[in-house]
């Protein structure tokens, strides 16, 4: 799909997960890029921005995760080099290797910030819903997430102070958890939660 106000190309939604899957073999590493890529989708539609375009941002954004899970200096570097190489815009591409906080690049624009703090909060949700004895996303509420964002022990892998970062997207934690978590919850069974 051509985006003409850009004049770049852009993977249909199909094309970009045919990529995923071709890159990222783990299942769950799948499901945690699904995951993303709701969310982002949810965050544009709240912002008023292109929902495609956050949303291959989210699908993709780990992309390089199975050839640097041992090397996250190169973790995202490399994810954007290939996203460039697909001819996805610059956007799509920064954002991708500004969530990996390692490099230290500026988050500069809303898309950016997004990706940064929605990255850890689905491990955070995903955590959520499977101490619950349903196993499932339907079981979890946001004061429950609040309750639990607290404790240490809890979801470790989620980091909070990044997860913290929705606010220079103007929300609150709760508002983030409650964009999150819906939007989450409408992709269930595709998640396997």
């Amino acid at each position: 799909m051509k985006d003409a106000a850009r004049g770049v190309s852009m993977l249909s939604r199909e094309e970009a997960y045919q990529v995923l899957k071709k890159n990222v073999t783990n299942k769950n590493l799948q499901k945690h890029c699904i995951a993303c890529e709701v969310v982002m989708k949810a965050l544009a539609e709240h912002f008023g921005e292109n929902q495609d375009i956050w949303g291959l941002a989210g699908l993709l954004h780990d992309i390089d995760y199975e050839e640097t899970k041992d090397l996250p200096e190169k973790h995202s570097l490399i994810g954007a080099e290939m996203l460039a190489e697909l001819g996805l815009p610059e956007e799509i591409v920064y954002a991708v290797k500004v969530h990996n906080h390692v490099h230290g690049l500026p988050r500069q624009s809303l898309i950016d910030k997004a990706l940064y703090a929605t990255d850890p909060v689905t491990g955070l949700i995903v955590a959520g819903a499977l101490i619950r004895p349903e196993k499932s996303l339907a079981a979890v509420d946001v004061p429950f997430l609040l309750n639990r964002y607290g404790e240490k022990s809890f979801a470790r892998g989620a980091n909070r102070e990044q997860i913290a970062s929705c606010s220079e997207l103007g929300l609150t934690l709760e508002e983030f958890l409650g964009i999150s978590l819906k939007a989450m919850q409408g992709a269930a069974k595709e998640l396997g939660l």
